[in-house]
């Protein structure tokens, strides 16, 4: 009689030729290809499944079954007996219910996952960095996370593995600097939280985020405003404001010009320095500045004044490049430390660029009656109140218009101090106080 299992010997594996499936017994089988390949395979009636991942349902509804292969690998890397203990695995693991095909996925799924969390934190930092750097609008940005990482984190936890990263290790960086070195430590909580949050999306690590601040670690670390006090912008007093212009008006630059042009807009330094000719519509007078360069991330068109008007028509006869204000280099614009630079040199080192914003803003509240939403309108501020932002939906641009020409003509008022003081013919003469 001959043997139901074990049917094939180690001689006969070795020997074989004949293409096809030769049985072991017990649902285990050599197969030989027509190329006279060797390997082994787990017959079995298992459920079978949809392309989706859905078990397949036969005429009458109930879940379909059929037969279904199972390879154990060649012949070259699995002998005859670890092929007989393989088959003995998945026949135990049917007797408990469990299809092997799918016992197999899961276990390398799993250990596909255990493999990921030995990802470290320093690789997940780094591969944040990389595929983030393109979005940032700031060069610097990408540097800056870097080097705050090396000096504060990456000695603590760089080399452990992300999965291990728990609030005392979070508390070990924070601590020594939240007190000292508020801002940076803010800095840092919240690039561990990103780089953490990104790690737990590719499945790198489980569990809650350790550096999140809500409901976390703002009942372990006492708040910002609580330990550091907030430095505001130096900005020119208002009354001085045209003061301050008759003097800046002193100064031919491309510096002054674009200075003057700031204050004159109240725009922002980064949108002011790269300005461009084909951004600007003389015939319309107004500045239309991209997205991509606003903080908001939406254009924003910024009304012209006569004064805004003269500065760009003293420099557009001597256009270098493409940029309104250019820089030294060949093809630049102003540096971003330009104005800085300048002030420093009226001996105004006391002030910044972006203060004067402030002074616009401290001008329209006291000395003008322009509705609160038109001023924040004109400063490209976001509308914090959704309702509001609702009914806010235009660009109020012809009342922004009036509210630009009211400050140039503010700008242009020469002070009892001021009289007799030679003034740059690019001065606008724009009305009276508002």
């Amino acid at each position: 009689m001959a043997r139901s299992i074990n049917r094939l010997s180690a001689r006969k594996v070795a020997t074989e030729k004949k293409p096809g499936l030769h049985a072991d017994g017990d649902n285990l089988y050599l197969q030989i290809s027509t190329g006279g390949a060797k390997s082994w395979i787990f017959r079995f009636t298992g459920f079978k499944y949809n392309k989706d991942g859905s078990q397949k349902l036969d005429q009458h509804g109930a879940h379909a079954r059929g037969l279904k292969d199972m390879g154990l690998g060649p012949l070259r890397d699995v002998s005859l007996l670890e092929a007989r203990q393989e088959a003995e695995r998945c026949r135990k693991l049917i007797r408990d219910g469990i299809d092997p095909i799918d016992h197999r996925i899961a276990e390398q799924s799993q250990r596909r996952v255990e493999a990921a969390k030995t990802h470290t934190f320093k690789e997940c930092a780094e591969a944040y960095i990389k595929s983030h750097s393109d979005a940032w609008k700031n060069v610097k940005h990408a540097s800056q996370w870097t080097n705050t990482l090396k000096t504060y984190v990456y000695p603590e936890f760089g080399d452990l593995p992300v999965q291990a990263i728990d609030t005392g290790l979070v508390m070990e960086v924070l601590e020594p600097i939240w007190r000292t070195k508020t801002e940076t430590a803010s800095r840092v909580r919240g690039r561990i939280e990103s780089v953490l949050d990104w790690a737990t999306a590719l499945n790198y690590r489980e569990g809650e985020n350790p550096a999140r601040w809500k409901g976390h670690l703002k009942n372990l670390l006492p708040e910002r405003k609580d330990i550091q006090k907030v430095k505001h912008h130096a900005a020119l007093p208002y009354d001085d404001a045209a003061d301050f212009m008759s003097t800046l008006r002193s100064h031919d630059s491309i510096s002054a010009h674009g200075l003057d042009f700031l204050i004159l807009t109240a725009a922002r330094t980064g949108e002011v320095i790269g300005a461009r000719w084909d951004e600007i519509n003389f015939a319309k007078k107004d500045w239309t500045i991209p997205a991509d360069r606003m903080k908001t991330k939406k254009e924003h068109r910024v009304p012209l004044s006569l004064s805004a008007m003269t500065v760009l028509e003293s420099l557009k006869g001597i256009a270098q490049n493409e940029f309104v204000f250019p820089g030294t280099k060949s093809g630049t614009h102003l540096s971003n430390m330009a104005f800085l630079q300048l002030l420093k040199r009226m001996g105004r080192a006391d002030l910044t660029a972006h203060g004067f914003r402030s002074t616009f803003r401290d001008w329209a509240a006291e000395r003008t009656a322009f509705p609160d939403f038109v001023v924040e309108k004109a400063l490209a501020h976001a509308v914090a109140d959704k309702v509001e932002a609702a009914y806010r939906r235009g660009d109020l641009f012809d009342k922004r218009r009036k509210l630009m020409d009211a400050w140039a003509g503010y700008c242009a008022l020469e002070s009892s101090d001021n009289a007799g003081t030679v003034v740059s013919i690019r001065q606008g003469q724009e009305g009276g106080k508002s």
